[in-house]
């Protein structure tokens, strides 16, 4: 594909810009551990959020959605939009806590709650399980998605794509390990703020052009139940020519969704209870009452905010290009890109997918090599490291990182099987993420088990069994949930002094009573119950939120006044029973 003069200009001006952010703060990334890992634990709530839904939002998301969109109308997107349950629980439950501890990565954490030499194994093999293998897994797919990005756009040949994402990794290398957490989260601002630009332009171009006649031309194009919220549960649903097919679950998928996967299940960036570079977000803002509206923010801009112009797009991709194949039909967003930008916003929606692909990229190295050598080098390897020397070894793993995950991506030939591969991979685990904060009984050895039985229960029941998701899912889950509690009941407690010490920190809510007891403590009035009313008022808000969006956007005026009315409702109910616990204040 021909590019103008223009567009080679945009884009050189959004690498310089990048580059030149991220180097400005290579001084103040250089002094310690926590200014490199967690930008010296000063950010604010907005930059905090912002760089969260940045890091999700990676070159292969709007790929992806267009797929969902076109094998199963909007609602195939609950693939991933029953997460939001889970990040409000980590928002209402967590965030709090998370701050509180003042640590430098979540798997510090292990031996902050834990004691002895499980604890300290904990600790290491996840460092390396998570910080090497999960990660280099998830740097892998994402490059792939911008390879076919790439392969599609610039019509590059499959033997030449890898050296250009290489050059990709290459500038990302460059200015997250000499800026640290702090460049990676000002650019990530930044990267965001083009990415959906860029996304929003192409939506309102392809949706107003001759060929699809704006939003009334769509909905005339379209079947119905394509543009429905919700999907149709057991049954054979609607079918049409050169379409998107609806949405037809199992009840057993549908419940998979809905009702287990985002409590049960660890995945990157929606982990039960917090973690991964969620939980580096939260620990490096100025203060709990900022890691909270951090948090809360990053679930209303990845669910509301973000989404709408994908699949606008989607829906436009489905009626202009009817005959791609199954495994085709993701590119139909490039090939929108292609065939409506004019010159110089083709240079700018490319900028868009390399700054989503960025903020992806430079998050996940630098979370990789907070694990590494915090929880790895500088705690089992050289103990007698200082602060610059950490430092300057954070920078080498991330460059060594980048080509690790480089190989890695050369043995990748399947997206959706690494993203199954990590869902089943951590079945089972969530459960013991959040009682650790919350039951007292939670030691390594109930941790230690729930990471490695998930793999027996996966390879049983793909290898042996034949089963597929969801029965596999639900099979995984069980068998880990029994494991971890027989285990937790097998062995003994976590030592009391090591739970008084825990409990004094971090003063969590819960089942704590023999701990209390111990510390001589009286009983505090429990919060639980209003955290679950704003919980729930919060989920309602902003999936209503979302929904409120779309029938603006199509054109749905009574139902968008009842989305308003519930998310207004929702809203205040969660306000009110907030303020009654002081939940909003630090």
């Amino acid at each position: 594909m021909h590019l103008d003069l223009i567009d080679w200009i945009v884009m050189a001006v959004f690498a310089i810009l990048i580059l030149g952010i991220g180097i400005s703060y290579t001084g103040k990334a250089s002094g310690s551990l926590a200014n490199y890992f967690l930008g010296g634990r000063n950010l604010t709530w907005w930059v905090a959020g912002t760089s969260m839904v940045a890091t999700t939002f990676a070159a292969d998301t709007p790929l992806a959605v267009t797929e969902l969109v076109a094998q199963s109308g909007i609602s195939g997107n609950w693939l991933w939009w029953n997460m939001l349950l889970g990040g409000l629980l980590t928002t209402f439950f967590f965030a709090k806590l998370w701050r509180r501890a003042g640590i430098i990565t979540d798997l510090e954490f292990i031996e902050m709650r834990y004691s002895g030499k499980p604890a300290s194994f904990l600790r290491g093999f996840r460092a390396i399980y998570l910080g090497i293998f999960m990660n280099s897994l998830i740097i892998g797919w994402v490059n792939v998605a911008l390879m076919s990005i790439i392969e599609v756009f610039f019509e590059v040949p499959k033997s030449e794509q890898l050296f250009y994402v290489a050059i990709a990794m290459l500038v990302v290398v460059t200015y997250s390990s000499l800026s640290g957490l702090l460049g990676v989260a000002i650019t990530d601002v930044v990267q965001f703020v083009i990415a959906m630009t860029g996304c929003i332009i192409l939506a309102i171009l392809v949706v107003n052009s001759e060929q699809i006649g704006g939003i009334t031309g769509l909905k005339a194009k379209l079947p119905s139940w394509s543009l429905d919220y919700f999907p149709s549960v057991g049954t054979e649903g609607a079918t049409a020519t050169g379409v998107a097919k609806s949405l037809t679950l199992s009840l057993g998928a549908f419940l998979a969704f809905t009702t287990v996967q985002w409590w049960a299940s660890w995945y990157p960036g929606n982990e039960p209870g917090g973690g991964g570079y969620i939980a580096q977000r939260m620990m490096s803002t100025k203060n709990e009452k900022h890691a909270l509206y951090a948090t809360l923010f990053f679930q209303i801009g990845h669910y509301c905010i973000r989404p709408w112009p994908w699949i606008i797009v989607a829906l436009c991709a489905v009626v202009l290009y009817p005959d791609l194949s199954a495994a085709d039909k993701k590119l139909g967003y490039v090939m929108a890109m292609k065939d409506f930008l004019p010159a110089g916003l083709k240079g700018l929606l490319l900028v868009a997918f390399f700054a989503a692909y960025m903020s992806t990229i430079s998050t996940q190295l630098n979370w990789g090599a907070s694990y590494i050598i915090n929880d790895f080098y500088g705690r089992f390897i050289n103990k007698e490291a200082n602060q610059k020397q950490l430092v300057s070894a954070s920078r080498i793993t991330t460059v060594l990182l980048m080509i690790v995950s480089l190989a890695v991506t050369t043995q990748i030939t399947s997206i959706s099987a690494v993203w199954a591969f990590i869902m089943e991979a951590g079945a089972g685990l969530g459960l013991v993420l959040i009682l650790r904060w919350y039951w007292w009984r939670i030691n390594a050895w109930s941790e230690i088990v729930a990471t490695i039985a998930p793999f027996i229960a996966f390879g049983v029941s793909k290898f042996i069994l034949g089963w597929e998701f969801p029965d596999s899912f639900f099979l995984t889950v069980a068998f880990t949930t029994v494991a971890w509690i027989a285990a937790t009941y097998l062995t003994r407690p976590t030592p009391m002094t090591k739970l008084h010490a825990f409990y004094e920190k971090i003063q969590p809510d819960g089942a704590w009573a023999p701990v209390r007891k111990s510390l001589g403590l009286p009983k505090p009035r429990t919060k639980v119950f209003h955290l679950l009313i704003g919980w729930i008022s919060a989920a309602v808000m902003v999936y209503s939120t979302l929904f409120l969006i779309g029938d603006l956007i199509f054109q749905n005026y009574a139902r968008f006044a009842m989305w308003l009315a519930f998310a207004v409702v929702a809203g205040f109910v969660m306000v009110y029973t907030s303020k009654r616990i002081n939940f909003f204040q630090d």
